[in-house]
């Protein structure tokens, strides 16, 4: 990774950390669960709310408080997911695992990921893949009981 894209990913993850989309709770969510990382205390409480009728996901609120890496990865994840259906955000959900796996081999797919791309360099850190990885555990457990209903 070249230093400019690599500095680019960074501006990413910074600005994710401060705008923090999607940040905020609603009454309405069609599904709703807490994840904690014990290593570091960072938390997050996610909801998903469902268009009617539908298996596509209208939008995804969270609130939590951590490092920047968990709180900017929830924003990235939050911007992303509308529109998606649960298939869809679990087959993203296991790309970004899949990059956060890699040690920093390899290029991730761009077109899946859009900006949690910027990620990428994480995945060189063992400790913080788990930060990387909170809010998106999360997502994958209301796709779970959202496909169990």
């Amino acid at each position: 990774m070249s230093d400019a894209l690599a500095g680019l990913y960074q501006e990413v993850i910074l600005d994710h950390s401060k705008r923090k989309i999607g940040f905020g709770e609603v009454d309405n969510a069609d599904a709703e669960k807490f994840e904690r990382n014990p290593t570091c205390g960072d938390e997050i409480t996610l909801q998903v709310v469902m268009t009617p009728g539908t298996d596509v996901i209208d939008s995804l609120r969270w609130r939590g408080a951590g490092c920047s890496i968990s709180m900017a990865s929830a924003s990235v994840l939050s911007e992303m997911a509308p529109g998606l259906s649960l298939g869809e955000l679990r087959s993203t959900i296991d790309s970004f695992r899949d990059m956060l796996r890699s040690r920093g081999a390899g290029e991730p797919d761009e077109d899946v990921l859009g900006d949690a791309v910027a990620f990428h360099g994480v995945s060189k850190y063992v400790m913080r893949v788990k930060c990387a990885m909170l809010g998106w555990v999360a997502a994958e457990a209301c796709c779970t009981e959202l496909a169990a209903a």
